[in-house]
């Protein structure tokens, strides 16, 4: 795969985030204190399972009571733990039933002389005589079922359709190998043990479910973090109604020093339940804080006031529809189905006090003296990604929080609110540099003789606002 990244405004901006984003990886420990390989699973930990290639993605804690269902065999997720991230697993049936094993794939045909044999029999070969009747598999149903009970292996099945398959031999290599995985993902299915971080979350929720992260793309969240000059030992604040997607990357860019403050209009904070994904130590827990936008906030009018009644209602709403939500150990990223909303909701904090027997909760309230060292010096940056509020009503009560020639950045999925939004701030004159980016994304397929963009490729990606905070005495 290659990426070609197109951004209308700042491309040296964001090309430079999207590397960090796609280098930088969270250095955490399971306990407080111990020493924790951060490239192997323990007990207690979040990972991201990529079944099929991407077919299915699910978020698991691992435990001793963690199970997976693929098809129609459930597995224990045991043996997982103590496994380094990037190592595949397949099926097989153990003595207790369905059981993962580790797998490693072979690397045949990675010589000189089978490639140059692969391009002779590519170009002597085509699928222009072969007909779909469904008549070229003589396999029927009830051998597979018959070599199951004999206990054969998902590749011995794959291996006998195709010795048995009247055409297969006819194709195309590429045309084979499309058979070959097609069969694997329903007989053998592989799941490959991914470590969570911002990339990849942002990555598993816009390819399956955009909603519950407000459509934000993972080259726009590295263009947000970018723009704010999230950096070592800043105190960022930032409002956050994406699920905590972007507390979490930025909790991860500040790597445990400096402080993510997430403020709120009215009294009911927004949920946050992404941010236990990242696998989080206490030490980074701990500067992940929450305050009210009325106990920050400087002694002033009553806008405060004011947006507190406008956004309470909307506030106990949207935690009510999260807290309707059943509690689960596995957390699977698929359609918007009625059934499956709620498996996308993590356990919550009290749960994982329960199972894990510390805890480990990110997101507590900012101490008194935080909140009045904030309100004499101000934040080093702020971002927003608000997209259910009224940006400029939000943000003229959020700006004077930060302190002079801070940047601020705001994404929304719609263009016209950073535009009512900017032309406003330009008639008070509150910042300078302002400026709203569209960023552009366009993935490539590159295999021989067959490189083009992806058919399917989603290219928006939502509208960002940004500009300097000034002194406007």
């Amino acid at each position: 795969m290659e990426l070609d990244l197109f951004i209308s405004v700042q491309p040296l901006f964001a090309m430079r985030s999207l590397l960090a984003t796609i280098i930088k990886m969270p250095q955490n420990n399971s306990q407080p204190g111990s020493i924790q390989n951060p490239r192997v699973t323990w007990e207690g930990c979040s990972v991201l399972l990529d079944i099929n290639d991407g077919d299915r993605l699910v978020f698991a804690r691992l435990s001793a009571g963690s199970t997976l269902k693929i098809g129609n065999k459930t597995c224990s997720l045991q043996p997982l733990v103590g496994c380094p991230f990037g190592s595949l697993f397949q099926i097989e049936d153990g003595d207790k039933g369905p059981c993962l094993s580790r797998f490693i794939p072979s690397v045949e045909g990675s010589n000189g002389e089978e490639k140059g044999d692969f391009q002779s029999q590519e170009i002597s070969k085509d699928n222009r005589a072969l007909v779909d009747n469904n008549k070229a598999q003589s396999l029927t149903g009830e051998d597979i079922d018959a070599m199951r009970r004999q206990g054969a292996t998902g590749d011995e099945i794959v291996d006998a359709l195709i010795a048995n398959s009247a055409t297969f031999e006819n194709k195309t290599l590429f045309s084979q190998e499309k058979y070959r995985l097609k069969k694997q993902k329903k007989y053998a299915p592989k799941v490959l043990l991914r470590r969570p971080f911002a990339r990849c979350i942002c990555e598993a929720y816009f390819k399956k479910y955009p909603v519950r992260i407000g459509f934000l793309r993972v080259d726009t969240l590295s263009l947000l973090l970018s723009m704010a000059n999230v950096s070592s030992n800043s105190d960022v604040l930032v409002v956050d109604m994406v699920g905590g997607l972007l507390t979490g990357a930025v909790a991860e860019r500040l790597g445990g020093t400096g402080y993510v403050c997430n403020t709120y209009p009215g009294v009911t904070p927004y949920p946050m339940d992404i941010v236990r994904i990242f696998n989080f130590s206490e030490e980074v827990c701990k500067r992940i804080v929450r305050s009210p936008l009325t106990e920050l906030s400087l002694p002033q009018s009553g806008t405060s006031e004011a947006i507190h009644q406008r956004e309470g209602g909307l506030n106990m709403e949207s935690l009510s529809n999260h807290q309707m939500s059943s509690t689960v150990s596995v957390e699977e990223i698929s359609s918007p189905s009625e059934k499956e909303m709620s498996d996308l909701i993590p356990e919550t904090s009290d749960s994982l006090v329960n199972k894990s027997g510390k805890s480990r909760k990110a997101g507590n309230k900012a101490s008194q003296q935080a909140i009045d060292l904030w309100k004499e010096n101000g934040f080093s940056s702020l971002l927003i990604a608000a997209p259910e509020v009224d940006i400029w009503s939000l943000l003229k009560d959020i700006l004077p929080l930060l302190s002079h020639s801070a940047p601020f950045v705001i994404y929304h999925q719609y263009l016209q609110p950073l535009a009512t939004c900017m032309h406003n701030l330009q008639l008070e004159k509150m910042a300078i540099a302002l400026q709203i980016s569209e960023p552009w994304l366009r993935e490539y397929q590159v295999l021989p003789s067959r490189t083009h963009p992806f058919m399917q490729m989603n290219a928006f990606g939502g509208y960002i606002l940004s500009g300097t905070k000034i002194c406007s005495s």
